[in-house]
């Protein structure tokens, strides 16, 4: 079996040696590249591969939302992300956006060529950094758990930069249940205002939270 693969990547010769070692392996097959996220979903769309060889550090629609839109519109493709960065808050976030594996960019190409393979079987592929990430994230007790769905989308507006008032707009209540839903997200994290919890949610790779906090208010 061929595994048809797209390789989403900013950086011209990271993505020319992908494509090249992809070439280079008899049961792979490349199918397209992209230089941003935003050119990633269209060229799923146009070409339907089986894995995306995805970076995460891209202009524009960076890789972690590129994810999640393809994950939205079509789940059958296996998103795995290859990039240099190892932190916390990218691994969560392009874990929880859908991605099925998180290689870094260190790997030999028969650790990328196994990756690819393992996602298209349906696996999650980790890099030993990540998967301690992992395992250690999900050793932790979750203070949102006590938490509504409401409380849930009222917290990842937030973290999106969304004032009260466009919270309220977008979810149909009031500003006063946004701020009474806020207080209480606020009690349950143990912060005291919006940007205690936006760098909270940005620690934890909660979605939504990928950018710095600091450029919102």
């Amino acid at each position: 079996m061929t595994v048809t693969v797209l390789v989403a990547d900013d950086h011209g010769v990271m993505r020319e040696g992908l494509a090249r070692l992809i070439d280079a392996v008899e049961d792979l097959a490349l199918v397209g590249v992209a230089a941003d996220g935003a050119e990633a979903v269209a060229a799923v769309r146009e070409h339907e591969p089986d894995v995306v060889l995805m970076d995460l550090d891209m202009p524009g629609v960076d890789g972690i939302e590129a994810t999640r839109r393809i994950q939205v519109e079509r789940p059958a493709t296996a998103v795995l992300v290859l990039t240099a960065f190892s932190d916390r808050p990218r691994i969560l976030g392009a874990l929880r956006a859908g991605a099925c594996g998180y290689l870094l960019k260190d790997a030999s190409s028969a650790e990328v060529a196994d990756g690819i393979r393992a996602a298209a079987r349906g696996e999650s592929p980790l890099d030993p950094r990540a998967a301690r990430t992992v395992l250690a994230a999900r050793a932790e007790p979750d203070p949102l758990e006590g938490l509504s769905p409401r409380e849930r989308d009222v917290l990842a507006l937030l973290v999106e930069g969304l004032p009260n008032k466009l919270i309220a707009r977008r979810l149909g209540i009031s500003e006063k249940t946004v701020k009474s839903h806020l207080t209480r997200v606020f009690r349950a994290i143990g912060v005291d205002d919006r940007t205690q919890a936006a760098l909270w949610a940005q620690r934890r790779g909660f979605p939504g939270a990928e950018d710095d906090p600091a450029t919102r208010w």
